[in-house]
């Protein structure tokens, strides 16, 4: 009988979560087909490689672009990885040079490429060395660190899958494709995960360092939050002017969700948007896809 429970219980989660499901594809269908109606002609083609800002659960960045705006993803992009991986672990480039040779097979190669990294590689369990204790003479980002995790280590990764997927689309189609990437916005370090802390991308990723290194008040956090991404951004677009990259271009996604009293509105926690707010963050991409 307990088995026959467990069973009926099992397919009540799974219907449940089936019409939740359905019922967001519903929505987000009559969205496309809005877009489709309003951008008319083929759709265009975009490949993503990235984070969880293009791998997120429901709602990302290229689940809008695709819903709001009419056009056709492929993506490799995989929640969780840092830029590093991307860039020295082949895994995603290799899929990615998959998927774009499946693309030019079938006579459709990719308007644009999208590359989403780097907020995995500052935040999460190591986040707290980049901080100064709050009590020390020398409280807030550690300058030195900073130098060497954002405008050496992050930087150099950007250079070689840049330079990695510019001579993957060159040997492929006989020229480059563009590349858009972004810095990420100015977070809430609130201690908020997915789901409080649950599934696949638990969290938080900023709150636990803050408080290990006696950062309380939340103002502070989130000034010392606001000066990591101005620095990782400043990075990112001087990356985008090397000569070697004139075919990309950097989207600005800074001050686009709100860090005051109304920003659960536009975060659903520490680093992800909410729907509202990856819907915000995609109408800033799409005036830079060509």
């Amino acid at each position: 009988m307990a088995k026959n429970a467990a069973v009926r219980k099992a397919l009540q989660i799974g219907r449940r979560q089936a019409t939740e499901v359905l019922k967001s594809r519903e929505t987000a269908r009559k969205r496309r087909k809005r877009a489709l109606t309003a951008f008319p002609g083929p759709a265009q083609v975009l490949l993503a490689e990235g984070d969880s800002w293009f791998d997120y659960p429901f709602h990302d960045v290229l689940k809008e672009l695709e819903d709001e705006f009419g056009y056709e993803v492929e993506s490799v992009a995989h929640k969780g990885d840092p830029i590093e991986a991307m860039a020295y672990g082949n895994g995603q480039l290799d899929d990615f040079t998959r998927k774009l040779e499946k693309l030019i097979d079938r006579g459709s190669p990719p308007r644009a490429i999208l590359l989403s990294g780097g907020g995995n590689d500052i935040a999460g369990p190591e986040f707290g060395m980049l901080l100064n204790h709050a009590a020390s003479a020398i409280a807030g980002l550690n300058e030195k660190v900073i130098e060497g995790v954002v405008d050496e280590r992050i930087r150099m990764a950007y250079v070689t899958i840049m330079g990695a997927i510019t001579h993957v689309c060159e040997a492929k189609l006989g020229h480059s494709l563009p590349i858009l990437v972004h810095g990420y916005d100015y977070p809430v370090p609130d201690g908020r995960g997915f789901l409080g802390g649950l599934w696949i991308l638990p969290g938080p990723w900023l709150e636990p360092g803050f408080r290990e290194k006696g950062y309380d008040a939340m103002a502070r956090r989130i000034g010392i939050a606001h000066d990591l991404i101005e620095r990782f951004n400043v990075m990112l677009e001087g990356v985008c002017a090397l000569p070697p990259f004139a075919h990309v271009r950097y989207v600005d996604l800074r001050r686009i969700l709100s860090t005051g009293p109304d920003y659960r509105q536009w975060w659903a926690n520490e680093l992800h948007p909410t729907p509202a707010g990856f819907r915000k963050i995609a109408e800033r991409f799409q005036p830079a896809i060509p």
